[in-house]
């Protein structure tokens, strides 16, 4: 791919040893884990555009300065696996973090290249090109440091960099805003629901007019389909909807979805809309085990099917919309008793009773319910449009980032737009 044709006058290809300040491979020894001290980064943290900060663990301050030998990363820094997978890219946004094993930290020099260009060409397909064609390795590709730092990247003037970093980063901004509101409206529905019921779960005698339900009583629960490995295919208009689309986070991430051509039945058919909760889990910590989530988003497939390792659930009284059954089983006495139905020493495996057999205090009246369930869908259907709105906002930006690295679209042309 040559980066040199076609590009505006101005700018130059140049390779990143010549416009880095600093370029640090971590690599060697996991540090020492603690159970309190300083955070600490492996490649599982580092996603395409974020950090998580679920999968880092903490080590000591007395191990940080014995095994930060080599450069403490520092804010605003940007953070690359080398492998498993290669070249995913986030910004550091925090002080005192430990990087480890699998990981470079890249700060560009500051009269060459400025830090947002530099990760949003790092995410860009030119970037990724140029990452993977230096790659090495037949089982699981990598990057050495020395080839890394061979890797050819297109430079604006520092002034453009710096408006197509600030125009990629608005629309960042915007995604974490709709995220942050989006979290903000399911907490108060939840702190909702656990002041009108949860609160009375662990009481001996209930209010007036309240009695113990069985989920049974409330709710159907449909099985997923168990699918065959030849069911799984390259390219169809039909999906299966996996464990991998619960977010250990919480909620629900397309990202699962696998395309394949097999025979499940209508019952095993979801929409977006339907809840569906987890049965299986792959961690020891029960991290998915119990957690519902909506679908929110059909992919782009036609069809989409739960697996075996899912459940679809089914409100049996028009009084009791799915939104309520959300928050219910978002409850940690929902959680708590799901842990307890489980089994299994590799994979925890959910038994089938446990849904139906979860009992709780509810009143007979199904009247607050019923409140409780127009605040819950209203928040649902907020949550659906913000997610509608993310979509379509990193479409946008993933659609703008090829064009503006490569000069097709430049920064003023946007602002005049």
């Amino acid at each position: 791919m040559g980066l040199d044709n076609n590009i505006p006058e101005g700018w130059k290809v140049t390779n990143l040893e010549s416009c880095l300040s600093s370029l640090i491979d971590y690599r060697g020894k996991t540090p020492k884990k603690s159970k309190t001290g300083i955070l600490a980064l492996s490649a599982k943290s580092v996603k395409m555009g974020y950090i998580d900060y679920n999968q880092a663990y903490y080590i000591s301050p007395e191990t940080y300065k014995n095994f930060m030998v080599r450069g403490f990363p520092k804010k605003g820094d940007i953070l690359m696996t080398t492998e498993a997978p290669l070249g995913c890219i986030a910004k550091l946004d925090r002080e005192n973090i430990t990087v480890a094993q699998r990981l470079l930290t890249l700060r560009g020099k500051s009269n060459l290249l400025d830090n947002d260009y530099l990760m949003f060409y790092l995410m860009s397909r030119i970037g990724q090109y140029e990452l993977k064609s230096r790659a090495s390795g037949s089982t699981v590709q990598g990057i050495k440091r020395t080839e890394f730092s061979r890797v050819n990247i297109i430079l604006p003037p520092l002034a453009e960099q710096k408006a197509i970093g600030k125009v990629l980063t608005a629309f960042d901004k915007k995604v974490e805003l709709l995220q942050a509101q989006n979290k903000t409206l399911e907490n108060m529905a939840q702190t909702i629901f656990k002041e009108w019921f949860g609160k009375y779960q662990q009481e001996l005698t209930p209010p007036n007019g309240w009695r113990i339900f069985s989920l049974s009583e409330l709710v159907d629960v449909i099985n997923g389909y168990s699918y065959k490995g030849v069911d799984l295919v390259e390219v169809s208009n039909e999906a299966l909807v996996t464990l991998k689309s619960f977010d250990r986070n919480g909620g629900f991430q397309t990202r699962g979805f696998k395309p394949f051509k097999g025979s499940p039945k209508t019952q095993h058919e979801v929409k977006i809309g339907d809840l569906v909760v987890a049965h299986t889990d792959l961690t020891q910590d029960a991290e998915v085990l119990g957690n519902p989530a909506f679908i929110f988003d059909n992919g782009g497939f036609e069809k989409m099917y739960i697996t075996m390792d899912l459940v679809k659930v089914i409100s049996k009284n028009e009084n009791i919309g799915s939104s309520f059954l959300y928050y219910l089983m978002k409850d940690r006495y929902f959680k708590g008793h799901c842990v307890g139905y489980s089994n299994g020493t590799t994979v925890l495996h959910l038994s089938k009773k446990a849904i139906p057999e979860y009992q709780l205090y509810l009143p007979e009246n199904f009247d607050l319910i019923k409140k409780f369930t127009k605040i819950a869908n209203d928040t649902t259907n907020k949550i659906s449009l913000n997610k509608d709105a993310i979509k379509s906002l990193t479409k946008t930006r993933d659609t703008l980032l090829p064009k503006l690295m490569s000069g097709q679209v430049r920064v003023n042309n946007i602002k005049n737009a």
